[in-house]
C-alpha cells in the first residue's frame, strides 16, 4: 500500500485571502503572491472571473507553501480564535453553504506532522508522540474507510435518535462529504506548518511510519481526549450505536478492572466528588507543558472541576444554547451514566418545557457558554428562591472530553515514568494490534 493522499478542510468564509510562497499551478499557469477569492454563494469569484472549484498545486513541494489568513481555531471553545496559518500541499477551493472552503490536499505523514504538534506540545515525551502518531493515523484512515462504505452502500448516515420527550443527537463526522476531515477539534486540531515541529516529532513519526492499531482485519477508529477522569467511556455512550471491543470501560491506572460501576448514579456520585488515583490525575506541571499548548494551559483543573450558575443564568444560557424555551430551570436529572461516569441523557425540568437531552457533547453544550468540559457531573441545587425555585446550580464534575480511547494526559503520564508506546496503546485500546500498513 502506498502512503494515501488527504482532503483536509481548513475553514469556511464568504471571503478568502490567501499568499502562495512559491510558485502554483492552476488552470494550465503558474501563480505566486497574494490573491483573494470571494463567492456569491454558488461560485467562486478570483481574478474577475467565475469558477466552480479551484486548485492550486505546488510546482515544487518541498519548497512552497500557502498562508490563509483569520483561520479560526477552537471552534465555540472557550480559547476560540483566529490565526494566520501556513500550510504544505495543493491548496483547493469549493463552495459549500454558500460559502468558499479552503481544503489542504497533502500526505497522511505530513498532515501527522502538524496533528502532533497541534493537539500537544511538540515537546512531549518521545514514546507519547509516538502512540499519538499511531492512533492518530489509524483513526483517520478509519473515517475514509469509513465514509467509504457509507457512500458505497447508498445508506444515510443518521445522527440522532427522536423519541417522544426526547432529543438525543450526537456529533462527529457527518458534515464532512467534500473533505476526509476538519482541521479542528471536531476531527483533529491540525494547523499545517504554523506550529513549529521539532525533531523530535519528525522522529516520533518515521518511527512509527506507516502502522495503525487493529482489531483483527479492521482499522481501529483510534479516538482520544485531554482526560478521562480516571475511567474510560465507550464510543456508544458518546457516538453512533455501535460497540468496539477495544473501546470499553478501564480504569486509568496500574490496576485497569478495579473502578466502581459507574452507570449507577450513588457510585458515580462518590467518584465524581472524590478525587481517586490514576494516572491522568497529575498536576504536574512538566508533565502537562508537554501535553498542553498555551491556550489548553487556560484551564487550570480538569480531573476535578467546578461550574456555578445563578437561576438566572442557567435559564438564559440553556435557552439561548438549545433553541428551546424551557422557562425557569426547576431541576436538571441524570437519567443515563455511560462507564465512566459521563452523562449521556440528562432531564431538563423547566417551568414552561421539559426534555431529555443527549449525548455528552449535546448536554456539554447545552449548558455552557462554549462547552463543559466533560458530562461527568453531578448537580447540586442552592435553596429555593422567593418563587420555589433553586436559587443556584452547581455542576461538579470529571475530566475533559468524551473520554474513550486514549486520555492524553494518561498517556503522557505513562511516557514520563518510561512506559513505551505499544504499552501506551495497549492500556487505552484493549486487545488491539499494531500493524504497518506502508
Amino acid at each position: 500500500m502506498e502512503e494515501p493522499k488527504i482532503k483536509v478542510g481548513i475553514m469556511s468564509a464568504a471571503e478568502v485571502k490567501f499568499t502562495l510562497d512559491g510558485t502554483f499551478s492552476v488552470l494550465d499557469k503558474t501563480v505566486s503572491g497574494s490573491q483573494v477569492a470571494t463567492t456569491d454563494g454558488n461560485v467562486i469569484l478570483w481574478n474577475n472571473e467565475k469558477y466552480q472549484e479551484l486548485e492550486f498545486i505546488p510546482v515544487d513541494e518541498a519548497s512552497a507553501s500557502f498562508e490563509l489568513e483569520d483561520v479560526t481555531i477552537g471552534v465555540n471553545f472557550h480559547w476560540e480564535r483566529k490565526e494566520v496559518q501556513r500550510f504544505k500541499g495543493a491548496l483547493k477551493l469549493i463552495v459549500e453553504h454558500g460559502k468558499i472552503t479552503p481544503v489542504n490536499i497533502l500526505g497522511v505523514e505530513d498532515y501527522l506532522l502538524s496533528v502532533i504538534s497541534s493537539e500537544m506540545s511538540a515537546t512531549a515525551s518521545l514514546e507519547l508522540l509516538k502512540a499519538h502518531a499511531v492512533i492518530s493515523r489509524s483513526w483517520l484512515l478509519a473515517q475514509i474507510d469509513k465514509n467509504k462504505r457509507i457512500e458505497s452502500s447508498g445508506e444515510k448516515y443518521v445522527a440522532a435518535e427522536n423519541k417522544e420527550g426526547e432529543l438525543i443527537k450526537w456529533y462527529d463526522r457527518e458534515d464532512h462529504i467534500n473533505f476526509d476531515v476538519c482541521a479542528d477539534d471536531h476531527c483533529q486540531r491540525y494547523q499545517g506548518i504554523t506550529r513549529a515541529s521539532t525533531p523530535q516529532v519528525a522522529k516520533a513519526i518515521e518511527a512509527t511510519r506507516g502502522q495503525v492499531l487493529m482489531d483483527g482485519e479492521n482499522l481501529c477508529d483510534a479516538r482520544f481526549s485531554k482526560c478521562c477522569g480516571g475511567v474510560y467511556e465507550e464510543f456508544e455512550n458518546c457516538w453512533e450505536p455501535v460497540h468496539y471491543n477495544y473501546l470499553v470501560a478501564r480504569r486509568d491506572g496500574v490496576n485497569e478492572t478495579d473502578f466502581p460501576d459507574l452507570t449507577v448514579e450513588e457510585n458515580a456520585r462518590e467518584w465524581i466528588l472524590s478525587r481517586p488515583e490514576a494516572h491522568c490525575n497529575t498536576a504536574d506541571a512538566e508533565i502537562l507543558s508537554q501535553v498542553l499548548n498555551n491556550y489548553d494551559q487556560e484551564t487550570t483543573d480538569f480531573y476535578r472541576w467546578k461550574v456555578d450558575y445563578t437561576q438566572a443564568e442557567i435559564s438564559k444560557l440553556v435557552r439561548e444554547r438549545s433553541g428551546e424555551d424551557y422557562g425557569d430551570i426547576v431541576d436538571l436529572i441524570p437519567i443515563a451514566r455511560g462507564t465512566s461516569g459521563r452523562l449521556y441523557k440528562l432531564k431538563i425540568v423547566g417551568t414552561k418545557k421539559t426534555l431529555t437531552i443527549g449525548k455528552e457533547l449535546e448536554i456539554r453544550r447545552t449548558l455552557s457558554p462554549s462547552h463543559l468540559y466533560s458530562s461527568a457531573f453531578v448537580v447540586e441545587k442552592g435553596e429555593n428562591d422567593a418563587n420555589g425555585l433553586p436559587s443556584t446550580f452547581t455542576l461538579k464534575g470529571a475530566g475533559w472530553g468524551h473520554g474513550v480511547g486514549l486520555c492524553q494526559i494518561g498517556a503522557a503520564v505513562m511516557g514520563a515514568k518510561g512506559y513505551p508506546y505499544e504499552e501506551i496503546l495497549l492500556h487505552y485500546f484493549i486487545d488491539a494490534s499494531i500493524k504497518k500498513l506502508y
